[in-house]
């Protein structure tokens, strides 16, 4: 029940926020990949809480445990499952919330729909779900890289009104890890976190934009009319907790061009077809074309602050709410390693579907 993505390289995730655990099992993966605990602990440690201090201080060591279908380092081609055990809850945080709902968050939106809810955390809703997500992305890089030889990089472009300077061509992951806000320009960096702090002592949040950049993308991945590959990779970010936009090469300021303005000309570039400029962000007719593939996620406010706002009860009494717990006053620094994941995720699963149809990609 929409707990499932992809389609030869399938994902099901499953946990809430306060229970005893969350986590993923992916079918589909290609037997004799090499594969760690260590690796995908390293994405995991980039997603868990704690890990700094403009993040949420809920205290999660986050590790994986393999369950199944990894034998001696390398993938069975069976179904694989790794489960990340809770161990810091702090549900009493959360008793208030069990009848008063918290403005724009999924309180109301699950009554509504099931009619019960675990308030603990969010449960469902809580973007500790997108662990399993991030642990099946490190394998589905680690497939992307030995295949293709595919890079992705993703980032914080922008925190509210400020927005670095970066160059998708060329940032590293070592850019990347170099600040703890995960903005590759160091000196803007520096300003986002003292703005992340002064709006969490005000009990208040903001949002902004992760720009994502996949290199090495073979031509060929994509399937004409409803799986073009912009499509799953916009159904792939707008699943994650917080989002509100997508946009892919030149997005809504492509609008603003003409035609002629707008199109990547084509050339020959050491005997292979290139394009002069990538406005199309790497993608044409839903079909990558060879050229890098570039995304920007819009994600919002935290939705959970401790300014004392406007609600009702589930009853609909008409109350106020200044929400208890431990929440991230920016969602930007964490949410990188979940873009990179559901960029993987999907590249991953269009791959495998390349080669079962047409053969070895180019």
């Amino acid at each position: 029940m929409g707990s499932n993505f992809g389609h030869l390289f399938r994902i099901s995730t499953f946990g809430e926020s306060h229970g005893g655990g969350v986590g993923v099992v992916i079918d589909g993966c290609p037997p004799k990949i090499e594969i760690s605990a260590d690796e995908i602990q390293f994405e995991l440690d980039r997603r868990r809480p704690g890990q700094s201090k403009i993040t949420t201080p809920r205290n999660e060591a986050d590790r994986c445990e393999i369950l199944s279908g990894v034998f001696e380092g390398k993938t069975l081609g069976t179904p694989i499952a790794i489960l990340v055990r809770n161990q810091d809850q702090r549900s009493q945080d959360y008793d208030e919330m069990a009848v008063k709902y918290r403005p724009s968050h999924a309180d109301a939106t699950y009554d509504a729909k099931y009619g019960i809810r675990n308030w603990q955390g969010g449960g469902r809703s809580s973007a500790r779900e997108t662990i399993g997500r991030v642990a099946a992305g490190a394998i589905a890089k680690k497939i992307l890289r030995e295949i293709a030889g595919v890079e992705i990089i993703a980032y914080v472009k922008r925190i509210k009104d400020l927005e670095g300077v970066i160059d998708s061509n060329t940032v590293t992951l070592e850019d990347v890890e170099s600040n703890i806000v995960r903005c590759p320009d160091s000196d803007c960096a520096e300003q986002m976190v003292d703005l992340i702090e002064q709006v969490r002592n005000q009990g208040d949040s903001i949002g902004g934009v992760v720009e994502c950049v996949a290199r090495q993308v073979p031509r060929g991945l994509g399937e004409p009319v409803f799986d073009k590959l912009e499509a799953d990779l916009a159904k792939a970010m707008m699943s994650l907790p917080a989002t509100k936009g997508f946009e892919i090469g030149s997005g809504f300021a492509g609008t603003v061009m003409t035609g002629s303005e707008h199109n990547d000309e084509f050339h020959t570039e050491n005997g292979e077809i290139r394009t002069v400029t990538n406005r199309s962000g790497g993608v044409q007719g839903g079909i990558s074309n060879g050229e890098n593939i570039l995304i920007r996620v819009a994600f919002k406010p935290t939705a959970t602050i401790r300014k004392e706002q406007r609600t009702v009860t589930n009853a609909g009494e008409e109350v106020t709410l200044a929400a208890k717990g431990r929440h991230d006053p920016c969602v930007l620094p964490r949410a990188v390693p979940m873009v990179e994941a559901m960029m993987a995720l999907v590249l991953c699963d269009h791959l495998l579907r390349q080669r079962g149809q047409c053969g070895e990609v180019q």
